[in-house]
């Protein structure tokens, strides 16, 4: 049929799985980007019927150069033709596929596939955070971009989802949220708390009481001048009006207390101490903050206690000293180990766009060494959440999703449709690449 594209399909070689986020370029500078099923759709109108150059460019996936360099496919694309790339896996991390924003499956539509999916409304939303909470996998996300305006949602926007949502953890990956929406269907903000400028919330937990009644509790922020917190505070799910609520304030920035206090913020995890008693850790990537695993705990400010995280995790091999900037940790029940993956501050060749993995037998440490298991060339993949939930039981593969996004990395082209969105990775953790992270400090 006259217009029909030529599909292009791009699998890792050895295993034949969809490789989502490959761009392909052409000479003349058209960029075409997979989708979750690792699907381009070609219809270049000029060159259709002409032998076409593709550069390959996949970010952690490649195939190999030819004699002037040059790495690539060499085709005719013919309407209604189909092409199959197989790319290599150059990282430790395979991708799975984005988990936010719109057309996650959209050049496989335009090849004609059927898709079974519906459109968020939502097309790009920052860091997520999540709690198991009432047999349920709650999720919140930061600010947001709608199609319909440059300005989105800034006061969060959430959703929930089965507590392991994959039905497959092999790609293409698609999740079924359920959003909360407003009354006519559109996402809405979730954490609306007083004063000027976007909330942001942190430090999700599920928490009983006394009474066994559980709780989704977080940490707000509120944020003015791009990234100037200016108060921050507790707060606690109503789960009939399905909002956030303010709790109480903890700070108001002022000349006298120019700094945020201590609060429970980042990422929680929960652990149990030699002396049988149950800790809520909360940290990014690693432990700051402990407080008792109970609502009224995380409720006691006076019950409140410091760690002094770990600064530096030596790299395998080599040893230098890599500076961790974000990230989270879990116990890992293949591993019988705790585990983390953090982002790296001042990374090479991605300032903000270097992923790590590290061990240990405490969550309080020592972690390391470290093996690099995601770099990126110039773009930014920052706040690595994991999701061991994902995984099912006996199961060596570990799965974390971060942000995606052009943000922090200077000259950096944005990716059509996968800029600030969050993209899911997977490490099998018996793959041969992390014995060097196995036998670390602390085992």
């Amino acid at each position: 049929m006259a217009g029909e594209p030529c599909r292009i399909e791009v699998v890792e070689a050895g295993c034949g799985w969809p490789v989502p986020l490959v761009e392909l370029r052409t000479t003349h500078g058209v960029r075409l980007i997979t989708d979750n099923a690792g699907v381009a759709a070609f219809d270049v109108v000029e060159l259709m019927g002409r032998e076409t150059w593709l550069t390959v460019e996949g970010n952690g996936y490649g195939v190999a150069a030819d004699g002037f360099g040059y790495e690539g496919l060499r085709f005719t694309p013919q309407a209604g033709g189909k092409v199959r790339l197989e790319v290599q896996r150059r990282m430790v991390a395979r991708r799975l596929g984005r988990l936010t924003g719109a057309g996650l499956f959209a050049e496989s539509e335009r090849c004609g596939e059927v898709v079974d999916g519906v459109e968020s409304g939502v097309v790009g939303c920052d860091s997520v955070q999540t709690a198991v909470h009432r047999g349920r996998l709650f999720w919140a996300w930061g600010d947001t971009t709608l199609g319909r305006y440059p300005l989105g949602i800034f006061d969060m926007t959430g959703a929930t989802t089965a507590v392991a949502p994959l039905g497959s953890l092999v790609p293409p990956v698609r999740l079924r949220f359920e959003g909360f929406r407003d009354g006519q269907g559109a996402m809405r903000g979730i954490a609306k708390m007083p004063g000027a400028g976007p909330t942001w919330v942190s430090g999700l937990a599920s928490l009983r009481d006394q009474g066994g009644r559980e709780h989704l509790v977080g940490t707000y922020i509120k944020v003015r001048n791009h990234l100037e917190a200016w108060q921050c505070g507790l707060c606690v799910w109503d789960e009939e009006a399905a909002q956030f609520r303010q709790e109480r304030v903890v700070w108001t920035k002022r000349a006298e207390v120019p700094e945020r206090p201590l609060v429970p913020d980042g990422h929680a995890a929960r652990w149990t101490d030699g002396a049988g008693k149950a800790w809520l850790l909360f940290g990014n990537p690693f432990p700051n903050f402990r407080c008792a695993d109970s609502f009224e705990g995380w409720q006691d400010a006076a019950g409140w206690e410091s760690l002094r995280p770990q600064e530096s995790v030596a790299a395998a091999g080599g040893g230098r000293a890599v500076r961790p900037h974000s990230g989270s940790v879990a116990w890992n029940a293949w591993r019988k180990r705790w585990v983390t993956v953090f982002m790296e501050a001042g990374g090479k060749p991605s300032a903000f766009g270097e992923l790590w993995y590290a061990e240990a037998a405490a969550p309080t440490g020592p972690w390391g060494p470290a093996v690099k298991v995601l770099s990126h060339r110039n773009y930014t993949f920052y706040n690595p959440r994991l999701h061991p939930e994902f995984s099912p039981e006996g199961s060596a593969a570990l799965l974390f999703e971060g942000t995606y996004t052009a943000e922090f990395a200077p000259g950096a082209e944005v990716t059509p449709r996968w800029n600030y969105n969050q993209v899911l990775y997977r490490l099998d953790l018996d793959d041969p690449a992390l014995l060097p992270a196995q036998g670390g400090a602390g085992g």
